[in-house]
């Protein structure tokens, strides 16, 4: 997590709290209703510090909340929301921590922490993308709450974590789009392979895994008898990445053929060439 410069989501003062404070023995039950109506928004908000510095987020968010419920318009209210957001992220709730953040950013949009609510908002979605396997909507939703970040709050603490997660994430989708494309072609279905390799070329140049996108075009289109095809996007390989094993293998599948990486034709791969190669974007 970045720090924020307000020092109040990460100042738990663990030490002063444990005198006691809404202390839950002797029978009291802070949840149940009317039990915090006696006590002041800062008593409950540093109640609310107090657990997440032993570890219970849950409770904390609770305490947070019922500060906004008891002292909807206080300064405390504002400052117990995004800490509400953090400790449900804490928690691993990420639904409420993003239905926190996003309150925080609809009540306070020009506040110095709006930054931290959007940063939080975006880890709700980014904490959560799993293996490449799965389903990719939460990729798409992260890197869209990501950008805002970036453009929204580019001289922020979070701007440049918040870049670094963009690019993770973007790569991820790249490699969604390799896994179904190496599943088309081990199974013989060059032409479904293609569409998703041509996917990663067009889409995911930046990313790692254009150079092998590049490869499996050649091995699909030889296979398709798209000779043409395979050769050009050879050459896109030998010109931007010459010393990677896949260009290697590529080279050997077309000497193989008595072919040779070179462009040829007007295809889609050629107008890839002029952009990549030769700068022509047009």
């Amino acid at each position: 997590m970045g720090r924020s410069s307000t020092s109040l989501r990460f100042g738990l003062i663990a030490g002063t709290l444990a005198l006691g404070l809404l202390a839950g023995c002797g029978g009291f039950d802070s949840r149940a209703e009317g039990a915090l109506d006696g006590y002041t928004a800062q008593e409950i908000f540093e109640r609310g510090e107090y657990e997440l510095a032993q570890g219970d987020a849950d409770d904390a968010a609770f305490y947070f909340g019922e500060i906004e419920r008891l002292y909807p318009y206080s300064e405390w209210a504002k400052r117990a929301l995004i800490m509400q957001a953090f400790a449900y992220h804490r928690d691993q709730d990420y639904p409420n921590s993003r239905a926190s953040a996003q309150r925080y950013i609809d009540f306070y949009p020009v506040d110095e922490d709006a930054a931290y609510a959007q940063y939080l908002l975006a880890l709700s979605y980014y904490d959560q993308i799993d293996e490449v396997g799965r389903d990719q909507g939460l990729t798409f939703q992260a890197l869209q709450a990501l950008r805002v970040v970036i453009e929204r709050y580019p001289d922020s603490e979070y701007a440049q974590s918040s870049v670094l997660k963009f690019d993770l994430a973007f790569d991820h989708l790249a490699a969604k789009e390799m896994e179904i494309g190496r599943f088309y072609l081990k199974r013989d279905h060059f032409a479904a392979a293609v569409n998703r390799f041509r996917t990663v070329v067009e889409d995911f140049q930046t990313t790692s895994h254009t150079p092998e996108a590049l490869h499996r075009l050649v091995e699909s289109y030889l296979s398709l008898g798209l000779v043409e095809e395979a050769q050009t996007a050879g050459a896109i390989l030998g010109f931007n990445y010459q010393s990677t094993e896949w260009y290697e293998d590529s080279f050997a599948l077309l000497t193989g053929q008595g072919l040779e990486p070179q462009v040829l034709g007007d295809n889609w791969l050629a107008a890839i060439y002029r952009q990549m190669v030769r700068g022509e974007w047009l």
